[in-house]
């Protein structure tokens, strides 16, 4: 169960902290990023999905053209196509990457950005769809003509002409912290995804997903994907003052008005669960565990998630992370405050002896015997406060 690691597959060179110098959308920029992330040790790009992005898909294709290894995660919200012509299209762009894709659908956190694109079902209902549109694409990918009569959809007699590349169908992840998104996530994900909160609260959530995909009768293993903001450096006072100019930035900019990311809407009441986890973890302290900052979360507000950072020098940032492995997370979602800088240190770094120390971890054991110490380090884990 090898460690890998998922950036993000920027348009544009944006963050929270710097306003940016190139186009909205800017491919030449973006085929640079992927590229950077595959030279550098990185397993995963994402492309990300907001009402008043670029059209991900088409990014995700253009990488594709672009990268030969680095695989692709495509982030898909179910409101703004039917099924049966996303299944496709996703089967089209796994074709142009030769087996490079994994869906990540988002039911949606903000009722807001729903409302842009005109969908205005309610949360809970939102993760019925987002069930029933998985299910359907999963169907169309596994061949054949077939009918549907469901809740949000109804056909007849569809059949998708192209099928998975090389008779292998593209992964599919999901993620959410409600109770309603992890009944979802047991029965229909291959990876469940998280925000990066402290590491009980972290186990605690894996706990309910697994509890509920055993009461499906599920035997296939979920794998886990954990995501935060990496702020590293050669030691952890140097990674700290990284850490604090980072703060006072994004303040800074708050205060003064600016658009700090014309994506997230910062200050507004947070909606998803995931966000508010991260901030009820903020406000019971600005550090947790061995190197989990909160304060960025705190200072975002509203403004999603993916807003806890991971602080300190290489080598304690490479046992924080070892400590989230432990518990089961295989896949890190890392995404700087500085895109290119970020993610070449980060990779050069942080990665080689992250890869090197689970190999050497997991050297002759088994499956079996790998998820059996995941699942001891949950029990430790689980209920011990943070």
């Amino acid at each position: 169960m090898p460690i890998e690691f998922l950036g993000m597959g920027a348009g544009n060179d944006s963050t929270e902290t710097s306003p940016a110098t190139t186009p909205f959308f800017d491919p030449q920029y973006a085929a640079r990023i992927a590229r950077i992330h595959e030279d550098n040790n990185w397993d995963h790009v994402l492309f990300a999905y907001n009402s008043t992005t670029q059209d991900p898909s088409v990014h995700a294709a253009w990488v594709a053209a672009n990268t030969e290894r680095i695989q692709l995660r495509l982030a898909h919200r179910p409101n703004v196509s039917h099924p049966t012509f996303a299944a496709r299209s996703f089967l089209t762009l796994d074709h142009i990457a030769q087996g490079r894709l994994t869906v990540h659908f988002i039911t949606g956190g903000s009722q807001a950005d729903q409302a842009r694109e005109g969908d205005f079902l309610a949360k809970d209902a939102r993760y019925g769809r987002t069930q029933e549109y998985m299910q359907i694409v999963r169907r169309v990918w596994s061949g054949g003509s077939f009918d549907w009569s469901g809740e949000h959809y109804r056909f007849d007699d569809f059949a998708s002409g192209v099928g998975p590349f090389a008779g292998k169908r593209p992964g599919i992840s999901f993620g959410g912290s409600s109770e309603a998104a992890w009944a979802v996530g047991a029965a229909e994900a291959d990876i469940y995804a998280l925000f990066g909160e402290p590491l009980a609260d972290a186990a605690g959530q894996q706990e309910q997903v697994l509890a509920r995909a055993a009461a499906l009768g599920r035997v296939e293993p979920l794998r886990w994907q954990i995501a935060f903001r990496p702020i590293v450096a050669a030691t952890d006072e140097l990674a700290w003052e990284k850490a604090h100019a980072i703060l006072s930035t994004f303040e800074a900019r708050r205060s003064a008005g600016e658009v700090i990311d014309p994506v997230r809407h910062y200050n507004q009441k947070p909606e998803a669960a995931g966000t508010q986890r991260l901030l009820a973890a903020a406000e019971r302290g600005d550090l947790h565990d061995r190197a989990l900052w909160t304060a960025l979360a705190k200072a975002a507000g509203g403004g999603g998630g993916s807003a806890t950072a991971l602080v300190g020098s290489y080598d304690t940032v490479t046992q924080a992370i070892l400590d989230y492995h432990d518990l089961g997370f295989e896949i890190f979602g890392l995404r700087g405050y500085d895109f290119v800088p970020d993610a070449l240190e980060f990779g050069q770094h942080v990665i080689p002896q992250l890869k090197q120390e689970v190999a050497h971890r997991e050297q002759g054991r088994t499956a079996e015997e790998i998820r059996a110490s995941h699942a001891a380090a949950r029990a430790r884990v689980v209920g011990v406060p943070s």
